[in-house]
């Protein structure tokens, strides 16, 4: 390889535009991985917390609390 840049790595010769390539493909995979982010589960009626109450009436009171709170929003 005529006018490319030669470094020494590991005991082989690797040339400048492989670690170009591989710096830029780090870059990449690095910027697609933190912005991909992970599965997020979305708040909704269905996937509310469950009512942890001491009675009946306290798990009642609990529910109407929410639904009115959920009218005015």
């Amino acid at each position: 390889m005529a006018g490319v840049a030669m470094y020494t790595i590991a005991g082989r010769q690797v040339g400048s535009h492989y670690l170009a390539m591989a710096c830029l493909a780090g870059l990449g995979g690095g910027i697609y991985a933190m912005t991909s982010g992970g599965s997020k589960k979305e708040a909704g009626p269905n996937n509310t917390p469950p009512i942890n109450a001491s009675s009946s009436d306290e798990a009642d009171f609990v529910k109407k609390f929410l639904e009115s709170a959920d009218k005015k929003n």
